[in-house]
């Protein structure tokens, strides 16, 4: 302390600190906005159960209370055809404002353990063509078809 030397008040400069404002990274331009169109990102379907329905609409929709209103039959399809109609069979039902449709596929040989088609079912309806639409789906009663059909449950249009 020795070597210091004492400043007079008079020739004190005050000078206040410099803040500077933090750095920004450059917004990229070139990458598209994402529109999300749910808060989360839809559930995996299995018969009878679903996320997105509340427990009373489902039972109602197991024991066949809400009834069909139009069918789709896929007996004597290929899978690449049985696909196809149902997802233009389900679209249309959500631009028709149907609200519970049924889906014929058949048992197959149960032996085997059952048909093609009904196994693809639950994949279909969790695909990203259909899971969009379909609330949630169910076998449907002895009445309307029994193992070898299916209740879907199609999400309301919001218009």
């Amino acid at each position: 302390m020795e070597d210091v030397d004492k400043i007079s008040p008079g020739k004190v400069k005050y000078s206040h600190p410099v803040v500077s404002a933090p750095e920004r990274r450059p917004r990229d331009i070139r990458k598209p906005a994402i529109a999300r169109q749910c808060k989360y990102p839809p559930s995996y379907l299995s018969s009878g159960l679903s996320a997105d329905v509340d427990r009373k609409t489902l039972l109602r929709l197991k024991r066949g209370q809400l009834r069909p209103e139009t069918r789709l039959d896929l007996h004597g399809m290929s899978q690449s055809e049985a696909f196809t109609s149902l997802v233009h069979f389900v679209t249309h039902a959500h631009t028709s404002r149907f609200r519970c449709v049924l889906a014929i596929t058949g048992k197959g040989n149960v032996k085997q353990g059952g048909g093609v088609l009904r196994n693809q079912f639950p994949n279909w309806l969790n695909s990203k063509e259909l899971r969009p639409y379909v609330l949630g789906f169910s076998e449907a009663q002895p009445r309307d078809g029994g193992g070898g059909a299916f209740y879907i449950l199609v999400r309301r249009k919001r218009s």
